[in-house]
This record gives structure tokens, sequence and C-alpha cells, in this order.
């Protein structure tokens, strides 16, 4: 049996615009050779599969170069992908953003990089790297929220991931919070997705400014609304403009009701914002705690912390390597 020092896990992080890809030994006490390369979708599976093993590879040649390691080391790949998924069967089952259905993503991996392979939900796989690495390290009921072009979430539940019965647990961002409220691309009205997911903040910046509201948003996005983003948003309110910091109390307002209702039903002891919600500063995270104070449980707040992520970028990939950890123990 390998030595625990010794033996290296590749993580990818697959994305409807970018794969994530590096490597982490077992101990998770660092990071190798994280890179990034376009995903491309609208090649075809076959090209999307092509790049994520070249990726590996160039993975593992370059940590055998800066460690010493041998290919023996490497004790296989761990896969984030959006969802849902079969995870027993390593198929994603179907993904708008690249255009699969019931694609054997694991087995086409392995069968090439001549590894072992586990596939997970990419939102399971960042929570699972702050719980392993990060924000939620030590505790045992960890949830948490990665909030982009949709919101994702996964669950921590006395120290183990939890799927649910069908691999659809953690779906946070289809939790309706306003019954009557906006469509979203769900189907559904009034998902916590439509008001406060990146795409939805700028759209409220937006709806505000075509109201004749004055912003330095005009500038920052170049006169055109359509361009403005979230993270404009979160710019623009850093730097006092009125509008913007209305935006981000509203987005604030909508995700502590989110997680309120999270706090009665789990008891969390930390909750895990990942995304570009984490560099939003107290700007967001003030009114947040606030709003989740009115409503939760009051014993519920007082054993929670509400924090952003600490892994950034690398959480999906970094949550990769924990869930087939999760599954192969090293030693075991």
């Amino acid at each position: 049996m390998p030595r625990l020092s010794t033996t290296y896990v590749v993580g990818v992080d697959l994305g409807g615009t970018k794969i994530s890809v590096g490597a982490m030994p077992a101990d998770g006490t660092r990071q190798i050779a994280m890179r990034a390369v376009p995903t491309l979708a609208a090649e075809g599976a076959d090209a999307v599969v092509k790049r994520i093993t070249d990726s590996i590879e160039s993975v593992i040649a370059q940590t055998i170069a800066e460690t010493g390691a041998t290919r023996a080391d490497f004790a296989g790949v761990g896969i984030g992908s959006p969802g849902p998924l079969d995870r027993e069967k390593g198929l994603v089952i179907t993904t708008p953003n690249l255009g699969w259905t019931n694609f054997p993503l694991r087995d086409r991996i392995s069968e090439v990089v001549k590894l072992p392979g586990v596939l997970d939900n990419d939102a399971n796989c960042a929570t699972l790297a702050e719980w392993w690495v990060g924000a939620g390290k030590g505790a045992q009921n960890v949830v948490g929220m990665t909030i982009g072009t949709g919101i994702g979430g996964g669950l921590i539940l006395n120290g183990k991931l939890f799927h649910g019965s069908s691999d659809a647990a953690g779906e946070i961002g289809h939790t309706t919070i306003d019954a009557n409220g906006r469509r979203c691309k769900c189907g559904n009205y009034g998902c916590l997705e439509a008001y406060a997911s990146g795409p939805a903040t700028a759209e409220r910046a937006r709806e505000r400014m075509a109201g004749g509201e004055h912003s330095q948003l005009t500038a920052m996005c170049g006169g055109d609304l359509a361009n403005i983003t979230a993270q404009m948003v979160y710019d623009a309110s850093a730097k006092g403009d009125d509008v913007a910091r209305e935006v981000v109390r509203e987005t604030a307002r909508f995700l502590g009701t989110g997680i309120a209702n999270l706090l009665n039903l789990f008891n969390p002891e930390v909750v895990v914002l990942a995304g570009g919600v984490a560099q939003a500063g107290e700007d967001l995270f003030r009114p947040l705690r606030a709003e989740v104070r009115r409503r939760a449980f009051k014993p519920s707040v007082e054993a929670c912390r509400i924090v952003p992520g600490m892994l950034g970028g690398t959480a999906g990939t970094v949550g990769a390597v924990a869930t087939f950890l999760a599954q192969h123990p090293v030693g075991a």
C-alpha cells in the first residue's frame, strides 16, 4: 500500500464554459498543476472528453516532474459535473449547457487514462472541498451554496455528503421563496435561483436602471445595460453606488430567506457561500446574516456561522479529489 503522502488523486471540474483539472496528495495538503481549458461543448462530447483526458495526462506529468512521484502513485480521478447524474453508473443523465443525455462520462475518462474514476455533482464537490480543507473544516454539519450562473448546493450531514434517495439532494437554488414570484429556468416560479443567482442579480440592476436611476454601472457596462454582470454590481456597491448597494441588499435578503429555511431544516454549524458572492464582502454578508437572524429559530442561528468560501475557483477541482477519496479511502 503506498504511503499517504505519496498517493495522488486528480480532480476534474467540468463546467459549461470551462474545465478545471489539478492534482492533490491524498492528505489534502497542497494543490498541484491546477489548470483550466475551455469546454467548447459545441464541438461535441468526444472533443470535450479528449480535452479532459489530455488535461489529466498533463497534470499527471507535471505532478511527477514536481514531486518525483510515479504513475503508480496515482490512485484515480474524481469528476465533478453538472447534473442530474447517476453516480452508480457514472452517467450524466442530462445537462443543458453541454447537450448530453445519459452520457457515460466516468467510464469514458477512465478508459483513456487507465485509472478508476468517480462522478458526483459539481456543487456537491465544491461543498465537500470547503468541508475537507476550506471554510467548513472541522464541522460535522455543513451546508454549501455555489452562486454563479445558477445556485447549487451540497449537504454534509453528520460528517458525510448527503445525496438523498435519487442523487438529487441539495438543489437549494430550486427551493421556493415566493410562491407567485419570478419564473425560473427550471419552469417553476419563485425559486431562489430566479432572484439571487448572478444573472438574476444583474437583471434586477438592469430593471432599476431602465427605470431611470443613475448609477456607476452605466459607465462600467459601456452604456449597454445588457453587459451588466453580478460582479459589476458587487464592485459598484463596494464603491458606494446607491443603485448597486440596494440591489446587493435585495440579493442578501433573498439569500437570507433561503438560508433561514436551511437552518430551520438542518441546523448546520456552518453555511459556506462560494462563487462570486464570496468576494462581495460585508455589503452582502451583513444584511444577509441579519435576514437569517430575523427569520430562523434563535438556537439554529446561534449555532451557525455563515461564511464565504475559502477555495475560490479551485473548490470544484479540490472537491472532485475529495469525492474520489470518500469512495476510495487511501490505506483502507
